[in-house]
């Protein structure tokens, strides 16, 4: 199967925030930990859920989903580092990765509605 650079990612970004939520756990932080846990990870879950759609519809509709995960992902890496729970290098190490992630589903929903009007 050829490799899917968006899955691949939101899998290397999902175990970067299974990591920091074990570190925020450590440091007795458990109601922001479970928000970005689930947001995190369910990018690549709506991702890798995508490739098997029903339709182009589907897919995209799926890709949706996963975009607005990496905005709420987002949001919850602010709220971490406003509040201190991350350092400044943790931070826009994972926002970096995070809007990577988000370039790449733009791109694809784009590329997608586009090829789907052709």
């Amino acid at each position: 199967m050829k490799e899917n650079i968006l899955i691949e990612k939101s899998i290397d970004f999902a175990s970067r925030i299974i990591r920091l939520c074990k570190y925020l756990e450590e440091n007795k932080e458990h109601v922001l930990s479970k928000q970005i846990i689930r947001s995190g990870t369910s990018i690549g879950a709506n991702i890798n859920e995508a490739q098997y759609g029903n339709s182009k519809a589907d897919f995209v509709a799926k890709l949706h989903i996963s975009l607005k995960e990496t905005a709420e992902t987002e949001y919850w890496l602010r709220l971490l580092a406003k509040s201190e729970y991350i350092d400044d290098k943790m931070f826009k190490s994972l926002l970096y990765d995070c809007l990577e992630i988000k370039k790449l589903l733009i791109a694809s929903i784009n590329t997608a509605k586009d090829n789907n009007r052709h």
